[in-house]
């Protein structure tokens, strides 16, 4: 035997130098089809209860699949359990289609039958494997054999259906198994026999379901066999095409995707991708790429940390912390160029009053799936500016400037590298309570009155202010005027001798609503260097906001913290 990588035979695409689906666009959801307590269930190190398996299916009815395979109840006493109890106790809705999946074999398929009586609505799913590796080392049977298969189970099925007066309306799916691995003119013999079988017609077509079992080769290879299977199947009008997608090359969500620009119309997979090996297609991922896409998935995932909450306690898989979506880390940014531009993105959005999503880096808005209240963006020595910014804004309501986004950006990345480790929202918080609000040394009011007086034959005011001054722990009395407040303050200040500061710039707004309502004020000063710096002040009345942001920025230049 060969060793290493080259004991590996190299897959033989199919060629199709006219293939048409590299120019197609989706422009709807497919069907889906969970096969979450089937494949999924028969994955798992512990598979569910009975009781558990009821739970998940009521999560995926609320989801708002509308076929649910529901298990393989031929082959396991718990499935077979676990179906009777959905239609004793009258469990499934009437618009949800189970989905029963069986081999090919005449017992087996007997026992299904017995199993569904009494359901409303059932798809009866058979298969048998026809790629090349399975005949010639499982089976041992030539594809004729392997047709006479699939062949007998059809008739079979369509016999017990016919045979059936219980009211249930029946359909059949058929699935050659390891299709991948299949030839193609060979899939489309198999199941052209299967469809004759059947009697399939436009009016009641039979579902041909193509399963990726094994993942070969790169997803374009999958697309070229679907297209090519759907351009050489006999009366295509008979049939719906669905697709199966595993995971074994980590390309599931683009096959799948890929598939059905090449036409597939129904999909099968599972929350998160659980299944065998690496598992199956992950129907969250390729719904919710359709959503961004501005296409309804007809699922709703609106709750996505709850549907991963019940989906891990059921199975006790984890969804992993990167995983589309779904994973607690999916919308967060660490990175400081990413954070800047999220936050920029959201400035952008408010300032235009935006209807279409447009935030650099997530790709839909963490609101459409319950995650707004999660940190998008969470602060470590990797963060920048923008990161703390968006932080104070979104957690706790203050829209720093953007001038003075590097000012407290450079505080926070200090404390990150002082720390070694994440800071939580709430200690950005307490770094800015510290660095610019609980600012009182040297200076503070103790006591402070503003009122106007109108100036005769002008428009323009004079206001007055007066108010104590603490400074240095020696109390001053001020008092002054100006043309508005902050000139009439800053007038003042030159009674305590304080007058190397000139004002730069000023903003405010309102960071609570209703009779609380608190007023911010951002005031930029420069100092006696030339240097730029940032107070901010706090208060019911936004004169005296203003007041204590000057005081904020002072404080920290004599202090040493600019």
């Amino acid at each position: 035997m060969k060793t290493g990588y080259e004991k590996y035979v190299p897959f033989t695409p199919i060629a199709l130098p006219d293939r048409t689906w590299p120019d197609q666009h989706i422009t709807q959801a497919p069907v889906w089809c969970s096969v979450d307590l089937r494949d999924g269930n028969q994955a798992l190190v512990n598979p569910m209860s009975v009781r558990e398996k009821i739970e998940f299916f009521k999560l995926l009815v609320d989801i708002g699949f509308k076929e649910i395979e529901v298990g393989f109840p031929s082959a396991s006493e718990t499935e077979y359990e676990f179906l009777r109890a959905l239609i004793d106790q009258d469990l499934i809705p009437d618009d949800v289609t189970i989905q029963v999946l069986v081999q090919a074999r005449e017992h087996l398929i007997r026992k299904t039958f017995e199993a569904v009586h009494g359901a409303k609505n059932v798809i009866v799913h058979f298969y048998n494997s026809t790629s090349e590796l399975q005949r010639r080392v499982v089976f041992r049977k030539d594809m004729q054999g392997i047709i006479d298969i699939a062949v007998s189970g059809a008739k079979l099925v369509r016999e017990l259906t016919e045979a059936d007066h219980s009211g249930t309306n029946f359909r059949y799916e058929y699935s050659p198994e390891s299709f991948s691995g299949t030839e193609t003119d060979f899939a489309v013999q198999i199941c052209a026999a299967v469809m004759d079988a059947l009697g399939s017609t436009k009016e009641n077509p039979v579902i041909l379901n193509l399963p990726n079992t094994v993942e070969l080769n790169t997803c374009n290879t999958f697309a070229d066999q679907v297209e090519y299977f759907i351009r050489h199947l006999p009366n295509r009008d008979a049939a719906i095409i669905s697709v199966h997608p595993h995971n074994d090359r980590g390309t599931g969500t683009a096959c799948t995707e890929l598939s059905m620009m090449a036409g597939a119309e129904r999909v099968e997979g599972t929350l998160f991708g659980n299944g065998e090996r690496t598992g199956n297609l992950d129907i969250v991922n390729v719904a919710l790429n359709l959503y961004t896409q501005g296409i309804d998935p007809k699922l709703d995932f609106s709750r996505i940390d709850r549907i991963r909450e019940v989906y891990e306690r059921l199975t006790d898989m984890r969804v992993p912390e990167r995983w589309p979506y779904a994973g607690k880390l999916a919308f967060t940014a660490f990175s400081g160029s990413h954070q800047d531009a999220i936050n920029k993105g959201h400035e952008y959005m408010r300032e235009h009053h935006s209807e279409t999503w447009e935030i650099p880096y997530l790709t839909i808005d963490p609101a459409d799936i319950g995650r707004e209240y999660e940190p998008i963006i969470r602060i470590n020595s990797q963060s920048g500016k923008g990161g703390a910014a968006f932080v104070m804004d979104h957690d706790f309501g203050y829209h720093l400037p953007k001038a003075m986004h590097p000012e407290f950006g450079a505080v926070v990345q200090k404390e990150c590298d002082r720390t070694g480790r994440e800071l939580k929202a709430d200690e950005v918080f307490a770094l800015f309570q510290r660095e610019f609000l609980n600012i009182s040394k040297p200076y503070a009011l103790s006591r402070a009155k503003f009122y106007e007086e109108a100036v005769a034959g002008s428009a323009a005011n004079i206001t007055h202010f007066s108010g104590v001054l603490s400074a240095h722990d020696q109390f001053i009395q001020l008092e002054a005027r100006g043309n508005g407040p902050i000139d009439a303050f800053f007038n003042a200040l030159k009674d305590a001798n304080i007058t190397d500061y000139a004002f730069v710039s000023y903003s405010e707004h309102a960071i609570s609503s209703g009779s609380d309502s608190q007023a911010v004020a951002y005031i930029q000063l420069k100092g006696p260097g030339g240097q730029h710096f940032y107070g901010v002040g706090t208060e019911h009345n936004i004169n005296f906001a203003s007041v204590k942001g000057i005081l904020s920025a002072i404080n920290r230049f004599e202090s040493g913290m600019v």
